[in-house]
């Protein structure tokens, strides 16, 4: 009993410390999923065991005592913290709770992104803000009214059919482009990073000087209303009403969001999983709410959590972890990227132990050496990236990474191909690494897709110093049974595999042109300019002849990309014959007839967050209206599709004249 009773209390004094450091020092020692497990864990003895619980845990306080330098306010209404589910069985058990304690009512929900932000409410008075208190520890907050001001998503004055007295609360935060943005800034400052978006949005709220906050460039979206009883009840209104009525006073509002059953909830939670990767700020989750006013006044709530809303939380894409080592790898281009070798941690359901670093001023920019403790990050990438130092770490002396001299691989010279870049690359055209990765390229799924040609099949067929170029895999159908033989003899190939490879390969000598172009890696021709070239030149052998004139007639090629074609065509002048020889047909740009098409002739561009559709389900949208798509704002653009937090590209397209439409629009094109 004296062992259990001291785990409680070493878990209650972490969970406070490391409150206090997220809350108030704004200097997290972990990630947001490891403090979550040492609460759980607390929290799981103190049911089990409420004779030894502190009448004190942190587990019945919500956040931390607000810091000294600003007015402490008390929240008219306390600011709840929300329970967590990781599971559809956790999310059914809460159902299962409050109907019990509500049963005729029906079982209906709104549903919101959880921003991973600071929590603000703002109070209303004669319909203009009179204050901004942050949640502190739920009762009591810090007034930061000068510095919600400052926020351009919070209006100052509300317009007439609003009430006089209102309180809204939502969320403060970063985007995710403004945190770089800031920690270059701190970088040529010679400062400590920001971990992360949701560290630098707090630690702004919390800046004594408001003409700092207003250059940081601050967001805000509402999640919650309180009505004054002067003006209609929240009894008689829903989240749904209530979110639509704040959009109308100037509130932003949140870009995705669902109502309806658990199942259309369920649903949401799968779609977000991704699509939330996809917005400009940072989310860890989806927040469940009974979608009835009505009925969230009868539900009620505890001491510290309201019974009538719950926290989904996906895997955590950002965990903190030990750097082991520095390797290097060589990339297609020859480009040297350093890797840090981690102490093995889970992110978003999966075991990393290697996070990308980019390039060696990464290194410098994060002081990271051998055995420091680092944040890392998992988001739209495929490989994790090293985002920040673990506090106080930079303290400790550390053997230093060392920059390769020659390349590790095939240890040829190393250096720069153009002064104004940063990488180093492999200056061995040979070097076999590279050819290992333009294979992967070559096959991967964003070119010619080949099916079963991952990288240990690569590395095998690289070894075997058959092939010296990417497109000589087609050389084995020169002799289809000798092809297939070769490849049954590598290791862990079967014939039936064997076969599948070569099945793949037939296939693939037949893919678009633009898949084409993709794949062979011409530098700087990424999929969307393959696109472009390839409408503009239908086949392989009259690209491989046109100008840089020519080249950059075509919409998006500048003068770089042209020189680079021109550069590649020249290195293997008779590619178009070659691969001909093979039997390789890359299949011609299907020529559309566009009249009558609502957007024929039209030149357009997408940006922002648009309420429901990707970026890239708009561009194929516009392109079915017979619209060009392209990725940038000129002269020659006639329309612009924006959303949420639209940018450069909104004030060029402002300044040259050109119509901005929105998602609605699109949609009724097709009406």
């Amino acid at each position: 009993m004296t062992d259990l009773r001291q785990r409680m209390k070493d878990l209650a004094d972490q969970v406070r410390m490391h409150r206090h450091r997220y809350y108030v020092l704004d200097q997290p020692l972990i990630a947001d999923a490891e403090y979550d497990g040492l609460e759980q864990e607390l929290r799981a003895l103190e049911v089990a065991h409420p004779d030894l619980a502190d009448p004190n845990s942190p587990t019945l306080r919500v956040g931390a005592p607000p810091v000294d330098g600003f007015e402490k306010r008390r929240h008219t209404v306390p600011m709840l913290s929300l329970d967590n589910a990781y599971s559809e069985n956790e999310l059914r058990d809460w159902e299962t709770k409050w109907r019990k304690l509500a049963p005729d009512a029906e079982p209906r929900y709104a549903a919101e992104l959880k921003v991973d932000g600071l929590s603000l409410s703002l109070r209303y008075e004669k319909r203009a803000l009179v204050e901004a208190l942050t949640r502190g520890d739920g009762e009591t907050g810090e007034r930061v009214t000068e510095n919600a001001r400052t926020i351009a998503d919070i209006p100052l004055v509300l317009p007439s059919d609003a009430p006089e007295r209102l309180t809204v609360r939502g969320e403060v935060f970063l985007s995710r482009k403004r945190w770089e943005a800031l920690n270059r800034q701190r970088d040529a400052r010679g400062e400590l990073r920001f971990a992360n978006p949701r560290n630098a949005a707090s630690g702004t709220m919390k800046l004594l000087d408001s003409r700092e906050v207003a250059a940081r460039g601050l967001s805000f979206l509402p999640w919650q209303a309180l009505w004054d009883d002067t003006w209609p009840a929240p009894t008689q209104t829903d989240q749904s009403t209530a979110m639509a009525l704040l959009e109308t006073w100037g509130f932003t509002r949140m870009p995705a969001q669902a109502f309806g059953s658990m199942e259309d909830m369920l649903r949401f939670i799968e779609a977000q999983a991704e699509g939330r990767l996809k917005l400009p700020f940072d989310t860890d989750g989806v927040v469940l709410k009974v979608l009835d006013f009505n009925v969230q006044q009868r539900l009620g709530a505890t001491d510290r959590i309201p019974r009538w809303a719950i926290a989904f939380k996906y895997p955590a894409t950002q965990v903190t972890t030990t750097v082991l080592g520095i390797t290097w790898q060589v990339g297609r281009t020859g480009k040297l990227t350093p890797v840090a070798e981690l102490e093995a941690v889970e992110v978003a359901g999966s075991t990393v132990r290697r996070a990308t670093l980019h390039n060696a001023d990464e290194l410098a920019r994060l002081g990271l050496k051998i055995g420091h403790r680092v944040f890392i990050e998992k988001g739209g990438e495929v490989i994790p990236k090293v985002v920040a130092l673990v506090p106080g770490e930079e303290a400790r002396d550390l053997p230093a990474p060392v920059i390769p001299a020659v390349c590790p691989v095939c240890a040829g010279d190393v250096g720069k191909t153009d002064e104004e870049e940063v990488a180093i690359r492999c200056l061995n055209p040979e070097c076999p690494a590279k050819l290992v990765a333009r294979l992967v390229h070559f096959g991967g799924r964003a070119a010619l897709d080949i099916e079963g040609m991952g990288e240990a099949l690569v590395e095998q067929l690289v070894a075997s110093n058959r092939f010296s170029q990417p497109w000589e895999i087609f050389t084995l159908f020169l002799e289809p049974k000798q092809g297939l033989a070769y490849l049954s003899g590598l290791e862990r190939m079967a014939e039936k595999s064997a076969q599948n490879v070569m099945e793949a390969l037939d296939a693939a000598r037949f893919k678009p042109l633009a898949r084409w172009l993709h794949a062979l890696g011409i530098p700087m021709v990424g999929a969307r300019t393959a696109e472009l070239l390839a409408e503009a030149h239908p086949s392989m052998e009259a690209l491989w002849v046109a100008d840089e004139n020519r080249l950059q007639a075509v919409e998006e090629v500048g003068p770089k990309v042209a020189a680079a074609l021109r550069g590649f065509a020249s290195l293997h002048p008779d590619l178009p014959a070659r691969l001909a020889g093979l039997g390789v047909r890359p299949t011609p740009p299907a020529l559309r007839d566009l009249t009558g098409l609502p957007l024929s002739g039209d030149v357009a561009v997408v940006t922002g967050t648009l309420p429901t559709l990707s970026r890239e389900e708009a561009e194929a949208w516009l392109k079915r209206l017979g619209a060009k798509v392209t990725g940038v704002v000129s002269a020659k653009t006639t329309l612009l599709l924006a959303g949420e937090k639209a940018g450069s590209k909104l004030a060029k397209a402002d300044s040259l004249g050109i119509p901005v439409r929105d998602e609605a629009w699109l949609r009724s094109l097709e009406q």
